[in-house]
């Protein structure tokens, strides 16, 4: 998640590679990080002595598993003032990150991977003693890769699992909806292709014209027809209870992980 928020800033130059220090969990990490981000970075493994200056920087981003929390915590070193930290943690609270790295001030951010190609949505909870110009700066790094919106720490959960976990759902439709139309006769390249575009021109559809997924469902679906006959399909395998039990069951994962 790191690299998708971090990657189009620089690819827009409003961050210099030279200002940005990234830390990885080990040194056999760092070929393969090389290949992935772009050159200028610093990059370090975390058991190098020179990994301790990102605790200078003025603006820290944590993207570590949550499982790993307590032993990054356990290496920060001296803080410069009150720097920002910037959590995107699933499920790790305000009061845990600010328990953990008191010298912090603390941000908790719920984006998601469509910020690689500028069309995230990120989701901002703030912690203690964060001021209106430290709020600006964060809300300007997140507005850079997609829409960000200000929620209260307990909605996190629940806009984690439809945003964060969603492209997964999302995917996973886009995989099927293709399968079907190579059974149907279509190559497995236009298959896909077909499935996407289908799957991007109908969310924008109903974003610009403010439609209500039942609205569109009806436009499309004359009596007797074909649609209607693919929906009494998905109707009797159960695809809407499916997709709403897996958005509860991310979001109840997401408050384990706390």
């Amino acid at each position: 998640m790191a690299q998708a928020l971090v990657v189009p800033l620089l690819e827009r130059g409003r961050i210099p590679a030279d200002q940005l220090l990234a830390v990885v969990g080990g040194s056999g990490s760092l070929d393969q990080r090389r290949g992935d981000l772009p050159a200028g970075i610093g990059l370090v493994a975390a058991d190098d002595p020179f990994a301790q200056q990102v605790w200078t920087a003025p603006i820290q981003l944590l993207a570590v598993k949550p499982q790993q929390l307590d032993a990054v915590a356990e290496t920060a070193g001296p803080v410069v003032g009150q720097p920002l930290l910037i959590s995107v943690l699933a499920g790790v609270s305000l009061a845990r990150l600010q328990h953990l790295f008191p010298g912090h001030r603390c941000v908790r951010a719920v984006p998601n991977t469509p910020a690689l190609v500028g069309a995230g949505l990120t989701a901002l909870a703030w912690g203690e003693g964060i001021d209106q110009g430290q709020r600006d700066q964060v809300r300007q790094l997140f507005a850079e890769v997609g829409e960000v919106l200000e929620l209260a720490e307990a909605k996190l959960d629940a806009f984690l699992a439809l945003t964060s976990s969603g492209p997964a759902f999302v995917a996973l439709v886009a995989e099927a909806m293709a399968d079907g139309a190579v059974a149907a006769g279509l190559s497995r390249d236009l298959a896909l292709r077909l499935s996407h575009r289908t799957l991007a021109g109908t969310a924008e559809l109903l974003d610009r014209r403010d439609l209500h997924p039942a609205q569109l469902k009806d436009m499309v679906t004359s009596p007797g027809g074909t649609t209607i006959a693919g929906v009494r399909a998905l109707e009797r395998i159960g695809l809407r209870s499916a997709l709403i039990e897996a958005v509860v069951a991310a979001a109840e994962r997401s408050r384990e992980l706390a």
